[in-house]
């Protein structure tokens, strides 16, 4: 053999014996056994292999590259394994630990102290299960630069000297929990945090000055907690601010003029306070703003925006509360304004013709005030092309509702014009709003019939034209809803953009609306068409206080989701199908006050109406049992009745089985 040979042969070896060596590390042996006592503490989630030694193959188990004897586990990531169980205080012996993530699981029980002893450890994320108790007083996290422990049951005083040895914390996540009492001074010795959220908390006394402290804040939420008293003015020394949410407090007293100090503030939320006086000069002049909410305090005066400072406002929320005046035309400005929210105040007149210059406007609420015209408000709109959402109720009162006018608003998935007292007939230009899916006239004066034609409103899925005159049979086109027959439609129902309320709830999702059909208190007559029964997904039928005849069709079994059925108050005649045994879902039901007879269901959702529902029908209540709740003492009886059977049935089936193999054994 070669010199070269053998050189070559001694270099593969050398190159080879380090691989293979690598190849057979395995994990250190103190990060396996306290691997494997964290996994015995989890009842269901995790699939590791005891039987498998190198527990850096295991899922979500990371380790470092080192190529001596063990390799040392680095992270350990078991976000949303649906994890059922409690921490181990085993793990404050993965020494080497980084990154710790078992977010969005099942856990449960109280935090082991030690686990705040990990010095090597940068990212802690115990977020969205079900953790309950105070957490720790103090630690000894060096490293730590990201803690996220938000939507659990933690309770407590919060004290942030659990991190003062933690100078590198940036992000503080404690948001959605229980814990109670005033902040801490303490808070003020994390001053490097840029990310602070104590949202959706029990926290209370004023805005805590050791805040004011963390100059290097980007975010800021305190909103959805107790805290009272003014809005510290020491705000301006958070320059770096990006957001700051305040809202669904108690705060009072006037909106400090600092904001000229802000200058990256771009989100700022103090809804829901009692938050009185005008609008401070600096903030309807900040050029940084995008986003404001001001919505549901006692703010009052004229509505100032300027627009030509504000140049990158696309949120404005000044709902509810005691502006005044005419319909600010300076806002016809904002370019980029998408949101606009002014409903529940005192403001009066027209809608001003700049208006159609908005856009960018997709979400409009004008909603409870005084406005007239409502022809010209509709002419003026329509040019807003990207309009979806369009609230005008409680305005326009006795007004003519438009109804052949060449309006079109074709992107229009929301309008809401209820409590206006609008005469005239069905909006016919409404045939151009396809794409509409919410549509509420309710409480108005209009008559004539309701349009047929509605199949063609693809995604339609919510109608209320209760309270009105209309007359005239039901459009079976109403029947044929897409919306309203299968599960899923295509088109994404959006955001509102600000709340709605409604029937004392409030909504800020379309999708959070039940799908619905209300049609009662009016003139309507005809039958009850059987095609109702393909409406899979109508969760509320409201008939009530019509004129409607004929029988109940068996088909409104096919209802499946149907939650609300209300045909009381008609002229209806027959039986009541016990095909509607089978509405599972049914919590509420009437057929009060109509012409019906023969026998009351008794199956499925029917035994926990009240009689209620039946009453005002001669052939159906005067000699019939009416359906009632089972009281405690036939409960007692039915459970006596059960264990009696049960009982019986036991002894039978023992004595017949003694007797056979008695049988069997003589037989032998």
């Amino acid at each position: 053999m070669s010199y070269l040979a053998f050189a070559f042969i001694l270099l593969m070896i050398s190159f080879k014996t380090p691989f293979m060596r690598c190849q057979n590390v395995s994990c250190n042996s103190t990060d396996l056994r306290a691997l494997i006592s964290f996994s015995n503490f989890i009842e269901w989630g995790l699939d590791w292999s005891s039987s498998e030694s190198n527990c850096c193959t295991w899922t979500g188990v990371t380790c470092d590259n080192s190529t001596i004897s063990s390799k040392r586990v680095l992270r350990l990531e078991l976000g949303a394994k649906k994890l059922v169980g409690k921490l181990s205080e085993s793990l404050a012996d993965l020494d080497q630990l980084r990154i710790l993530n078992v977010s969005h699981n099942l856990l449960q029980g109280s935090l082991p102290g030690k686990l705040f002893g990990l010095q090597k450890l940068e990212i802690l994320d115990l977020s969205n299960n079900y953790f309950v108790g105070p957490i720790p007083g103090r630690s000894d996290l060096p490293l730590i630069r990201y803690v996220d422990i938000s939507k659990n049951n933690f309770n407590g005083t919060l004290y942030a000297t659990i991190f003062e040895t933690s100078p590198h914390i940036q992000v503080l996540n404690l948001a959605n929990n229980y814990f109670a009492g005033e902040v801490s001074a303490s808070f003020g010795s994390c001053y490097r945090l840029q990310h602070l959220f104590l949202d959706g908390n029990d926290l209370t006394g004023n805005f805590p000055e050791s805040l004011l402290q963390l100059r290097d804040l980007h975010t800021l939420n305190i909103q959805d907690n107790l805290f009272l008293g003014s809005l510290n003015e020491g705000i301006s020394n958070l320059s770096n601010l990006v957001k700051l949410d305040v809202s669904f407090n108690r705060f009072t007293g006037i909106l400090p003029d600092v904001f000229e100090s802000l200058g990256k503030l771009e989100h700022f939320s103090a809804r829901s306070n009692m938050f009185y006086g005008h609008l401070p000069k600096s903030l309807v002049n900040s050029p940084s703003i995008i986003t404001l909410d001001l919505s549901s305090n006692a703010l009052s005066g004229i509505i100032n925006i300027n627009c030509s400072a504000m140049l990158h406002l696309s949120s404005l929320s000044l709902g509810a509360n005691q502006f005044s005046g005419p319909v600010p035309e300076s806002i016809s400005s904002c370019q980029r304004l998408s949101n606009l929210n002014l409903g529940r105040n005192n403001l009066s007149g027209e809608v001003p013709y700049a208006f159609k210059d908005l856009q960018a406007l997709t979400s409009l609420s004008l909603s409870n005030s005084s406005l007239v015209n409502i022809s010209s408000a509709l002419a003026i709109l329509q040019h807003c092309k990207n309009l979806t959402s369009l609230f005008l109720g409680d305005n326009f009162h006795d007004e003519q509702m438009p109804r052949n006018m060449n309006l079109h608003f074709r992107n229009l998935k929301t309008l809401v014009i209820p409590h206006c007292g609008l005469k005239g007939q069905f909006p016919i230009w409404l045939g151009s709003s396809k794409m509409l899916q919410l549509l509420d006239i309710s409480r108005n004066q209009m008559t004539g019939t309701i349009p047929s034609g509605f199949h063609e409103f693809k995604f339609l899925f919510y109608m209320d034209l209760s309270h009105n005159s209309f007359t005239g049979e039901i459009p079976v086109s109403l029947t044929e809803l897409e919306g309203l027959i299968k599960k899923n439609v295509s088109e994404e129902r959006p955001s509102l953009g600000f709340p709605l309320f409604k029937a004392r709830n409030m909504y800020k999702q379309i999708s959070s609306f039940r799908p619905t059909l209300d049609l009662s208190y009016n003139k309507l007559s005809g039958l009850i068409w059987p095609s109702f029964g393909n409406l899979k997904e109508l969760h509320v039928l409201n008939l009530k206080d019509n004129h409607l005849s004929g029988n109940i069709p068996d088909s409104l079994s096919g209802m499946t989701n149907l939650e609300v059925l209300d045909l009381s108050q008609n002229e209806l005649s027959g039986e009541i199908p016990l095909s509607l045994e089978k509405l599972s879902f049914l919590a509420r039901f009437s057929v009060a006050y109509n012409q019906l007879h023969g026998e009351i269901p008794r199956g499925g959702q029917f035994l926990t109406f009240p009689s209620s529902s039946f009453e005002g029908n001669k052939g159906l209540l005067s000699d019939n049992v009416t359906p009632r709740q089972p009281q405690p003492a036939d409960e007692d009886m039915t459970i006596i009745g059960l264990q009696f059977g049960f009982g019986a049935v036991t002894g039978f089936l023992l004595t017949v089985g003694f007797c056979f193999l008695s049988g069997w054994v003589f037989r032998k």
